[in-house]
């Protein structure tokens, strides 16, 4: 009998469909405890500020070195903007206030509520159609995630200004991540991120100066620590699969891998800040990685 050779599109196809989002789950997960120690020992809209502007410039030198760096076109300019202003600026600038009123757990969980949003976004804004295996999928994530919702809302960690402001986050990101879709910008992929951040820094700053003290910034090690993961890791790396999955696939189905956020995220919460962990917390996993296996799944494999 012959041999068949391993096919390389086959494995990179199952690399980008199933590793690179599990990378990116893993990754954004993390964002939320490593804000909230950042958070300790700097201003919310400040502290994003300066990782804005840092990131930014990192990612432009990157498309810079390897050749790929251009001066978007007025158009272009005008895409970067609203996409990163959603994406970055606004979704970033409220979910953090909100965390200094919500556990780390609990903001990870109302934003992992994203795929329902985007999805609703997305047939309306883009026409991408949703079968009832999908739909019965999102159904089937947002069960784990009120699963482990429930009996966390007015906790001690947790306020009902904390989830307004981090509700609207969530708004804020869906929206953007729609609008990256709709108006895609052809440019190198680093520089398309770079160039968002930094219009969001140059946003964000003068509002941060007017809200904030920087004398309430202390450079202790804890906050460098958080500092250099959220650029490095999640701003850098943690965007830059977003982005590429979200190129790669319908925006509902990438953004259905957010569902795996609340379980890793109050894990995270509970491994790095001590919140407290429920057994109900776990069990939410169950529904959520079903609704994923359903969303993402091909049609030809349903």
């Amino acid at each position: 009998m012959k041999k068949t050779s391993p096919n390389p599109s086959r494995e990179s196809s199952l690399f980008s469909q199933a590793l690179i989002p599990l990378l990116f789950v893993l990754i954004w997960t993390s964002a939320f405890p490593a804000a909230k120690l950042g958070l300790l020992d700097s201003p919310p809209l400040l502290f994003l500020s300066v990782r804005f502007l840092i990131a930014g410039a990192l990612l432009l030198l990157w498309s810079a070195a390897v050749g790929q760096l251009r001066w978007p076109t007025r158009p272009e300019w005008i895409a970067l903007l609203v996409v990163g202003l959603f994406n970055h600026a606004v979704y970033l600038g409220l979910s953090w206030v909100g965390m200094t009123h919500l556990s780390s757990g609990m903001a990870t969980l109302i934003i992992s509520a994203n795929p329902i949003v985007v999805s609703l976004l997305s047939r309306t804004m883009l026409g991408e159609p949703m079968a009832p295996r999908q739909w019965l999928g999102l159904f089937l994530g947002f069960s784990g995630v009120a699963w482990v919702v429930q009996g966390r809302v007015g906790g001690p960690l947790d306020s009902a200004v904390g989830f307004a402001q981090v509700a609207l986050a969530l708004c804020a990101l869906a929206l953007g991540t729609v609008l990256y879709k709709r108006w895609p910008v052809n440019m190198h992929r680093a520089a398309s991120t770079g160039y968002q951040i930094l219009l969001s820094a140059a946003a964000l700053l003068p509002v941060a100066l007017m809200m904030e003290s920087p004398a309430e910034l202390h450079l202790t090690p804890r906050f460098l620590w958080a500092l250099l993961w959220l650029i490095g890791v999640v701003s850098i790396v943690g965007y830059l699969l977003w982005f590429s999955m979200l190129e790669g696939q319908a925006a509902s189905k990438a953004s259905a891998w957010m569902f795996m956020t609340p379980p890793l995220g109050v894990l995270a919460g509970w491994w790095v800040l001590n919140e407290p962990l429920h057994a109900q917390d776990l069990w939410g996993i169950i529904p959520v990685a079903l609704g994923i296996a359903l969303v993402t799944r091909s049609p030809s494999k349903a």
